[in-house]
């Protein structure tokens, strides 16, 4: 049985269980173990089980996972067994460049929109659609049954068009613009912030270069 108090670390590794099971299924595997399967994700096999046991029971004992079975009910519980619509903020680099992500398409979330404030953006071609005026908003939230927000706005214009998609209707943002946004309770909210990201990189090396000098030092002694 499906539990609801699923800890965010287990939803943040249950796409990457599916990435993989996709990836043992265009191999043409039918069985996979826990073992193997938390092999490629990085994980310990005793937390790939623990994670599971979250969704439901999946599995047999000594045999492992069925991997067209275990991808359709990670898929469902993603909600990816249905399309989403997405719209867009900010027609720059990023903006522009989320449109022709194929990842998109291959699980159901389908970009319907791209809007921009830029009235020299407005009215031109990106991929396959035509960047609209964000005055628009609403409109287009309502007629294109917008589900997901994805703001790649600069950080001073962030706030603000989370609350335009939020009068609009949307329940759901990813936010690429570098600053924390606020949103009020029953709202999806994810940050994505590459220098985040990066600088969390750049501790590790760091601690990783800093071990080694300590080896050194250790083996002059």
């Amino acid at each position: 049985m499906e539990r609801t108090n699923v800890p965010n670390a287990t939803i943040n590794r249950i796409p990457l269980y599916l990435r993989s099971l996709q990836e043992i299924k265009d191999r043409n595997r039918q069985i996979i173990s826990s073992h193997e399967l938390a092999e490629l994700v990085g994980v310990q096999p005793a937390q790939l089980r623990k994670d599971l046991s979250y969704l439901g029971e999946f599995g047999t004992r000594g045999v492992g996972y069925e991997v067209e079975h275990l991808e359709f009910q990670l898929a469902r519980r993603l909600g990816l067994t249905r399309e989403w619509s997405i719209a867009v903020i900010g027609a720059g680099r990023i903006g522009s460049a989320l449109l022709y992500y194929k990842g998109f398409k291959e699980r159901n979330l389908a970009i319907r929109a791209i809007l921009d404030i830029d009235e020299k953006k407005i009215g031109k071609k990106v991929g396959s659609l035509i960047i609209q005026d964000m005055r628009d908003l609403e409109r287009v939230v309502r007629e294109e049954n917008i589900d997901v927000g994805i703001i790649t706005t600069p950080a001073a214009s962030a706030q603000g068009v989370a609350d335009q998609l939020l009068k609009a209707g949307v329940k759901a943002i990813l936010n690429f613009a570098p600053v924390f946004i606020n949103v009020p309770e029953g709202v999806v909210l994810r940050h994505v912030d590459l220098a985040v990201e990066l600088q969390i990189l750049t501790f590790f090396l760091r601690r990783h270069s800093l071990m080694e000098e300590k080896m050194d030092e250790e083996e002059v002694y």
